[in-house]
């Protein structure tokens, strides 16, 4: 996958200068002309309580341009079209690099309780130096609790992140770099992950003056 290269100043490298085993790289753990972009990816997993019936929470899903704006703060988002979003995940900053990124997301009509996320395009934006691929899903699965219905929202995500870092980069050993990628990607999805879902609960059961359930 073809990706431009990060220009310094311009762009953030995933911070793995700061990593101490960088302190002397091997050289040769690298091919020099092999310069293609790095691939870090995640799998992610979790799950939310709603203290509603799932035809409640799905009519709530439904109306994603109140919630997603709402509940995706202090994330800067700006509509695609009817169900598109471009999402700026926030201003990172290491090692002389710095990088803001932006990523489009459209979120599709549910089909039999599954709702599912995928990447698109931001019209006129060209990324420097990273793509991104995200296709998540949420599955809505109906719960009783004595005489009281809920809904129980399962959440998976694939996520790959490539990025086209400076030569210099590449001198430095590989597994160090994808390691610690790897962990900073984590680090980022399981953060942002934690924060959404919290802020979706306040959301949804402030709007209908519910209790949030309890895990």
């Amino acid at each position: 996958m073809p990706v431009k290269t990060l220009e310094k100043n311009s762009i953030e490298t995933i911070p793995v200068l700061s990593n101490p085993e960088l302190a002397q790289p091997d050289l040769g753990s690298i091919e020099t002309d092999r310069l293609q972009p790095f691939c870090f990816n995640y799998h992610f997993t979790d799950a939310m309580r709603m203290g509603a019936d799932v035809k409640t929470v799905s009519k709530y899903l439904d109306a994603h341009q109140g919630w997603f704006t709402r509940c995706a703060d202090p994330m800067q988002v700006k509509p695609i079209g009817k169900n598109g979003y471009d999402l700026t995940i926030g201003r990172f900053n290491s090692c002389g690099y710095v990088v803001e990124p932006k990523i489009g997301l459209e979120l599709l009509p549910h089909e039999s309780g599954v709702y599912r996320i995928r990447t698109v395009e931001i019209p006129d934006y060209i990324p420097l130096g990273y793509e991104v691929s995200f296709n998540a899903q949420m599955r809505l699965i109906e719960t009783v609790d004595g005489d009281q219905l809920g809904t129980k929202v399962d959440w998976d995500l694939d996520l790959n992140v490539y990025i086209q870092f400076p030569k210099f980069i590449y001198k430095l050993p590989t597994r160090v770099i994808q390691g610690t990628g790897d962990k900073v990607l984590k680090q980022i999805v399981d953060r942002v992950s934690r924060r959404l879902t919290h802020k979706v609960q306040q959301d949804f059961h402030g709007n209908l003056g519910l209790k949030i359930p309890k895990c």
